[in-house]
């Protein structure tokens, strides 16, 4: 049976719905932790360059990127259980095909693979839990699903950390076949399809989103490697302005478009997305190298540093909980920006590690940031969601992800090269070479003086990240403040007497 619109009645299978989806998002998620902390292996027995490392990161993002918001447009016309299924089917396979590489480039085809596959299934997995829930429990499902992420740092790094210790670099992507399959045979035995109105498609609107996201996301990855003037980035630049120029045109003007330019009227939903771009930009390439301070400077293992970062998903986890029962009696609006300032906190402390014995006070600030994100999280995704029509919950999930993505992908592109340049200018001028370019390469010098060099510095390149993560953290507060709508509490659930009352939410002047 397929439904059509968001229900205002709860499934009767809506739990294990939520347990289906929250296993098929965390196949990717168990997939990118894992890949974190496999990048020293991978340097180590596959011979990955840092720049072979940036691209087995990129790809998946540039493809994923690219294709978030076209996949998520055509799962509403043709089926969100299906886009799912299909997505963790290629997935599945795309992991399968990594462990098998043996050279960078063949594990760089298996992330734009696998960036594939997360594209078609990621906007389905928000798109049907907001189908299958109703109003009064919605909030509650949302917290369940992106605590799920926490669950996946958990998880990738421990059984990451598990297989990197014992088994060959290749066991980190297994570990994704088997949670594929059995998120398939959940989807298909319990999920309901779900579909938006019937609509014709829109492949203009299909071709000018795709290239201008992955030439736009092509443009920000390629700046650190050939230059930001250089004629590839410049032209790939150019491309993505035209084409999404073309695109916001395009979708404004026809009667059925994939992208409804309208929902960025709403200020809500715009809030909400920019709020979540400056976060991601700010978050992206300070986190990609907290595990590699735990195994670089403090001199961890695999396993002993996934299980490192474990305080930061407890927290998450717990204040995701927190945060949505808060929600159920204080509005979105402060409950972000709260989040927000809290998770600025975390950064600043996160500025001040040391390169010995810092395990204690990095493990402060992941509480303090994971404090602000669990507050912040559900009130961001209800408020962003709850902007989008039923008809179009797949194209406006996959908007959230997308702004998620590229503000991920301009980090690491943008703020990575800066934390690298800072990272080599800090270095001795006369290192060799490979130890300016990266610090596991001052630590393969085998001169403790150099390697000591290769820790202070990476650590100055991490603490001045540290603070663009609290400029662009406030930023969003700011952002925050002026876009997203101040809104009355949420009203408690009337009692009899009060059963015919008005219960819906209501809109302050701003």
């Amino acid at each position: 049976m397929t439904s059509n619109a968001v229900r205002t009645e709860p499934h009767p299978r809506r739990w294990w719905i939520l347990g289906a989806l929250c296993l098929a998002l965390l196949v990717l998620v168990v997939d990118n932790m894992i890949l974190n902390l496999a990048i020293p292996s991978l340097m180590s027995e596959l011979g990955a360059t840092p720049a072979d490392i940036q691209w087995i990161i990129d790809a998946y993002i540039l493809v994923f990127a690219g294709l978030l918001i076209t996949s998520g447009g055509l799962s509403d016309r043709y089926g969100r259980r299906r886009f799912l299924v299909i997505g963790l089917a290629v997935l599945g396979g795309a992991s399968a095909v990594a462990m098998l590489a043996t050279e960078p480039w063949h594990l760089i085809g298996a992330r734009a693979l696998m960036g594939v596959g997360g594209s078609i299934l990621m906007p389905s997995t928000l798109s049907i839990l907001i189908t299958v829930f109703d109003e009064t429990e919605r909030r509650k499902a949302i917290a369940v699903w992106s605590t799920v992420s926490m669950v996946g740092v958990i998880l990738g790094p421990t059984l990451g950390g598990t297989l990197l210790e014992f088994f060959w670099w290749g066991s980190a992507f297994a570990i994704n076949i088997p949670i594929a399959v059995i998120a398939i045979v959940a989807a298909i035995v319990i999920m309901p399809e779900s579909k938006g109105d019937a609509r014709p498609v829109d492949p203009l609107g299909v071709i000018l989103s795709v290239v201008g996201m992955s030439s736009l996301v092509f443009a920000v990855i390629s700046g650190p490697h050939w230059g930001w003037t250089s004629g590839r980035t410049l032209t790939a630049a150019a491309v993505a302005v035209v084409a999404l120029v073309a695109f916001i045109i395009w979708e404004s003007r026809i009667a059925h478009p994939m992208l409804p330019m309208d929902l960025f009227k709403n200020r809500n939903f715009s809030g909400a997305s920019f709020t979540i771009v400056l976060m991601s930009f700010g978050s992206g390439a300070v986190l990609l190298m907290l595990t590699q301070y735990l195994q670089f400077v403090l001199g961890m293992g695999p396993m002993e540093a996934g299980l490192g970062l474990l305080p930061y998903a407890i927290s998450t986890a717990v204040f995701n909980a927190v945060g949505a029962t808060l929600g159920q009696r204080i509005p979105n609006r402060p409950l972000i920006l709260a989040g927000m300032a809290v998770v600025a906190v975390g950064f600043a402390v996160l500025s001040f590690l040391p390169t010995s014995n810092g395990y204690w006070l990095m493990l402060v600030a992941l509480m303090i940031m994971g404090m602000g994100m669990g507050m912040a999280g559900p009130a961001v995704y209800t408020t962003l969601m709850g902007a989008v029509p039923p008809q179009h919950a797949g194209v406006g999930s996959a908007v959230n992800d997308t702004v998620q993505q590229v503000g991920a992908a301009l980090s690491v592109a943008l703020l990575g090269s800066v934390l690298a340049g800072i990272y080599t200018a800090n270095m001795p001028g006369g290192a060799p070479a490979a130890a300016r370019e990266s610090i596991s390469g001052a630590l393969a010098s085998g001169d403790p003086g150099l390697a000591e060099a290769g820790r202070e510095s990476f650590v100055a390149a991490m603490s001045f990240g540290s603070w663009v993560g609290v400029g662009f953290t406030i930023a969003a507060v700011v952002l925050g403040s002026f876009l997203l709508r101040r809104t009355v509490a949420p009203a408690a659930a009337p009692t009899p007497a009060e059963s015919g009352a008005d219960a819906v939410e209501q809109v302050d002047k701003v």
